[in-house]
């Protein structure tokens, strides 16, 4: 046996040598040129593969800061009607940009019209732009918060963003820079991350990092605060830390302005209607609040709803401009709210919805409910016979 096994090792030992006697000898026979390019080949290999790793062993948020530094302009999209969460990390990405002398212009489609909306734009003095259309971007670059798939405006499928900031479920990337947290109650904290990593001062930084104004530092935390509802709803360990960071450098002042504003009268008959006239079947709660001149009001009478002693999940609904608009929450852990919606609306053309577990969103045309097209379309009672029915996981 071990007569074998010598002759096998001095086998593989002759065999090792001969392939490196070729080798050698293979190299010497090429031309000098050649060989010089082959050496150059292999030394870039290394130095590439040695960059690759060190650029993706960076954290997320000195990246960004190296991709913005590319660009003498960028545009940061936040998703249309946009809320704290989204106002807040496109203030959060401007201070990264302006890190490296890199402009910005914040943008969004749609409207602000929700009054804590309304109240964080005019109390932090954002200067924010409205657009209808992709001719009005900004800068060619486009950096989308909060979503991660550019919509609400005309040409908005052409946009190509070069980075995705967001923690909302979707299949949306940037060309160069995509980080998507499901696991995240806000996007807002994500910014926090990144701003920590490039070394902000948030106003307890013994290391004398650059500085965070107040304002961004109460928009990120409120921003964090609207989005889990108080902290309750959907958070992970990261939104806590994310606010410890934060809280140094708030305003108080500030924070009270934009957490309290004065709630307009339509809001408040949208809650009323909501609260006097749902359906509820066991622990699930429905309400058609009718015609809504302010869709905002919706999500905030879902919100009321869940109030209500014994239910666990609810979807108020209402119409505006020939579109009805949902909006659903749940504290059930039966009840998937974004699945939820989803396959109530499935069967429906030109019907959109989804969402996290607790909190989900949709729109459908109200011609295609009524049954334009090749649905035969369905009424009120039936469409919220399928809410109750979706809620309770047999759709």
């Amino acid at each position: 046996m071990s007569d074998w096994s010598g002759s096998v090792s001095n086998a593989f030992f002759e065999g090792g040598a001969l392939l490196t006697d070729q080798a050698e000898e293979w190299l010497t026979s090429l031309e000098p040129l050649v060989l010089s390019l082959l050496v150059v080949v292999f030394v870039g290999l290394v130095l590439g593969g040695w960059w690759l790793v060190r650029w993706f062993r960076r954290p997320p948020g000195v990246r960004l800061q190296r991709l913005l530094s590319n660009y003498d302009d960028v545009a940061v999209l936040m998703h249309p009607n946009p809320d704290p969460d989204a106002m807040s990390c496109a203030m959060g990405v401007a201070r990264i940009a302006d890190t490296v002398g890199t402009e910005t212009t914040l943008q969004y489609a749609g409207e602000i019209r929700h009054q804590e909306n309304r109240a964080f734009r005019t109390v932090l003095d954002l200067d924010l732009e409205s657009i209808e259309s992709s001719s009005e971007l900004a800068a060619d670059a486009v950096v989308l918060v909060d979503h991660n798939t550019p919509r609400g405006f005309t040409g908005s499928q052409t946009v190509e963003p070069v980075a995705v900031v967001d923690h909302h479920p979707g299949n949306g990337a940037g060309t160069e820079f995509t980080d998507v947290r499901t696991d995240y109650g806000a996007a807002s904290t994500i910014l926090v991350e990144y701003l920590l990593e490039i070394g902000a001062d948030f106003g307890d930084n013994e290391d004398g990092g650059f500085e965070i104004s107040e304002e961004l530092a109460t928009g990120l935390l409120y921003g964090i605060q609207s989005d889990t509802n108080q902290l309750t709803t959907g958070c992970s360990r990261a939104e806590f830390d994310a606010c410890a960071a934060l809280f140094s450098g708030i305003d108080e002042d500030l924070l009270d302005r934009v957490a309290n504003p004065q709630v307009s009268d339509d809001v408040l008959q949208i809650k009323a209607r909501a609260i006097t006239e749902k359906r509820i079947e066991g622990a699930f709660a429905v309400c058609d609040v009718g015609s809504v001149s302010n869709t905002d009001a919706i999500p905030q009478a879902a919100d009321e709803l869940m109030h209500l002693e014994g239910v666990t999940a609810v979807v108020v609904y209402g119409e505006s401009d020939g579109t009805i608009h949902l909006s659903g929450r749940s504290r059930d852990d039966r009840v998937h709210m974004g699945e939820t919606l989803r396959h109530a609306i499935s069967d429906i053309p030109m019907a959109n919805a989804g969402g996290h577990a607790r909190m989900g969103g949709g729109q459908l045309s109200l011609d295609h409910m009524n049954g334009i097209g090749p649905s035969d379309g369905i009424g009120s009672e039936e469409f919220e016979q399928r809410l109750f029915s979706a809620m309770a996981g047999e759709r």
